[in-house]
C-alpha cells in the first residue's frame, strides 16, 4: 500500500483537511489558552457544547447552528459569572459546563434514537465530515485566525500584564470576553472532528511542546500551529493503518511528541550537569 493510498477515499481526504485545519486552528489559540492559564475553560466550553449538541439533533436543527448558539451563549455566561468578585472563574466554569452536560445527559435519557449522533459528539466523528462541513471548519478557522492576528498586540498585553494595560486604557474586559468567544466558536468547529473529550488536549498539548522548543511569543505562534496541523496529519495516517479511533490517535500522536521532547529536554539537562 503506498503513502497516497488512503488519499483514495473522500471520507479520509475530507478527515485529513479538517485534521489539519483544525489542529492549526487549537494550536494557535491553544499558545494564548495556555499563557493566560485558561486551560480550563477550553475543557469547560467542549463540554458545555455538549447540551447544545443534543438539543439540535433533538430539534433536527444544524449542529454548527444549534451547538453554536449554545457554544456562545455558554461563553458569555461564564465571563459574566467570572467577574463577579465574589465568584471564581473555575467555579463559574464548573456550573455553566456541568449543568449544560447535564441537560444534554438528560435529553438523552428521554430520546434514545439517536445514540450513534451522540457518540459522534462525544468522541468526534472525523470520518464522517462532508463537504459541507468541511467548509464551514475552514470558514469557522478563516475567521477565527483572522481575528486573533488583528487583535494579537491586544491580547499579549493583556496577557501578560493585565494592570498595565488597563491603566493605559485597553479595555481587558472587552478583550477577555472577545477572546472567550472566539475559543467558544474554535470548540465548536473542533467538536465535529475530536469530539468534546478530546478538544481541550488539542488546544493544550502543542503550545505545551513548542514552549519547549522557544520562548519567543511570535516564535510560539508559529511553531504550535504547525505541530497541530502535523499531529493532525500523522494522526489521520495512523488511525488508517492502525484501524483506531482518529481523535483519539491526533491526541496520542500530540502527546507522544510531547514525551519525546520531555525525555530529550531531560537527558540534555543531564548532560549539561554532568559536563560542568
Amino acid at each position: 500500500m503506498t503513502f497516497f493510498a488512503p488519499f483514495e477515499y473522500e471520507f479520509f481526504r475530507h478527515g485529513f483537511f479538517a485534521a489539519v485545519i483544525v489542529g492549526a486552528l487549537c494550536g494557535y489559540i491553544g499558545v494564548y489558552v495556555v499563557l493566560r492559564r485558561m486551560s480550563y475553560i477550553g475543557h469547560g466550553l467542549s463540554h458545555a457544547i455538549f447540551g447544545g449538541a443534543v438539543l439540535s439533533y433533538v430539534m433536527n436543527i444544524n449542529f454548527f447552528i444549534g451547538a453554536g448558539v449554545w457554544a456562545l451563549l455558554a461563553a458569555l455566561l461564564i465571563h459574566r459569572i467570572s467577574n463577579r468578585r465574589w465568584v471564581g472563574a473555575d467555579a463559574a466554569i464548573g456550573v455553566v459546563t456541568t449543568s449544560s452536560f447535564a441537560l444534554g445527559v438528560a435529553i438523552m435519557s428521554t430520546y434514545r434514537s439517536f445514540t450513534r449522533n451522540i457518540e459522534a459528539a462525544l468522541f468526534g466523528n472525523i470520518l464522517g465530515i462532508t463537504t459541507q462541513d468541511l467548509w464551514i471548519v475552514a470558514l469557522i478557522s478563516f475567521v477565527v485566525f483572522s481575528a486573533l492576528f488583528l487583535m494579537r498586540r491586544q491580547l499579549l498585553f493583556s496577557t501578560f500584564d493585565p494592570e498595565v494595560a488597563s491603566a493605559y486604557g485597553l479595555s481587558t474586559g472587552k478583550i477577555d470576553l472577545l477572546f472567550v468567544l472566539l475559543l467558544a466558536v474554535t470548540v465548536l468547529a473542533s467538536t465535529q472532528i475530536l469530539g468534546v473529550t478530546l478538544v481541550a488536549a488539542a488546544m493544550v498539548i502543542p503550545p505545551v511542546i513548542a514552549r519547549y522548543l522557544t520562548r519567543q511569543f511570535h516564535s510560539l505562534l508559529i511553531i504550535s500551529p504547525l505541530l497541530g496541523a502535523f499531529c493532525g496529519a500523522a494522526g489521520m495516517f495512523l488511525s488508517f493503518y492502525f484501524d483506531i479511533s482518529s481523535a483519539a490517535t491526533i491526541v496520542l500522536t500530540a502527546a507522544g511528541i510531547f514525551v519525546v521532547v520531555e525525555v530529550a529536554m531531560l537527558a540534555g539537562g543531564g548532560a549539561r550537569r554532568a559536563g560542568r
